[in-house]
């Protein structure tokens, strides 16, 4: 699959997106991340993608044309499944949204900025709008490489241990079990003896029993989110 980002602060993303499981997806030609600087894209000669909101609320605003510039461009090279707008007021970001995210061809993340975005690119070229929390952030390249991350760890193939993607928090709207590794006796600190047992059936009910209890003590809203 391949994401391209768009973004005004495309410095900020590149170190994350050339290490850990993102680099790792590259090299093995599983997923493509690439960057595009929303400055580029602009015809006035400062480089400026905002301007002041019409009506004199306070703030700035991501002007139409550079961005629809730089998705047009995106688009003319290939199809997108999907092209997505980090905004507070999104659709709520989880696992789900994640894997089915996961299954696509190409998508296209807009890192929302400033005061936001003119509404008219919401309404004619954004697709889907994403929210990761009922907070602001000064931009959405934070939230953008979240997304990407969430998405390319649960590509078929990038991680080694596909079980271990499969296991974690939130694939079967609970909490992960807690775990353990070597010693396992730290000053005194015991690991649970079922898990030193062997018995893989009764370590995997142990498992469960955990995951729910840590979900109805710690995230309660998940059990009744059915």
């Amino acid at each position: 699959m391949r994401i391209d980002i768009i973004t005004v602060l495309p410095e900020m993303l590149e170190g994350f997106v050339h290490e850990s499981i993102l680099a790792r997806a590259e090299k093995k030609g599983l997923a493509e991340i690439r960057l595009h600087n929303l400055r580029d894209y602009t015809l006035d000669k400062w480089r400026r993608v905002d301007d002041y909101p019409y009506g004199g609320s306070a703030g700035m605003v991501m002007q139409c044309e550079p961005i629809d510039r730089c998705i047009t461009a995106l688009k003319a090279e290939r199809d997108y499944d999907e092209v997505i707008f980090t905004s507070p007021d999104g659709e709520r970001f989880d696992q789900h949204m994640a894997n089915d995210l996961s299954m696509k061809g190409n998508l296209i993340i807009l890192a929302g900025h400033y005061k936001g975005i003119d509404q008219r690119i919401r309404e004619h070229l954004i697709t889907k709008e994403i929210s990761i929390g009922d907070f602001v952030l000064t931009g959405g390249e934070l939230v953008a490489a979240m997304i990407a991350d969430a998405i390319v760890r649960v590509v078929p193939g990038v991680i080694g241990d596909e079980q271990s993607a499969l296991s974690d928090c939130f694939q079967d709207d609970i909490l992960a079990a807690p775990i353990y590794t070597r010693p396992a006796d730290y000053k005194g600190w015991k690991v649970p003896e079922i898990l030193l047992s062997g018995n893989e059936a009764k370590i995997r009910e142990w498992e469960f029993e955990q995951a729910m209890e840590r979900t109805r003590r710690l995230r309660p809203d998940l059990l009744d989110s059915d």
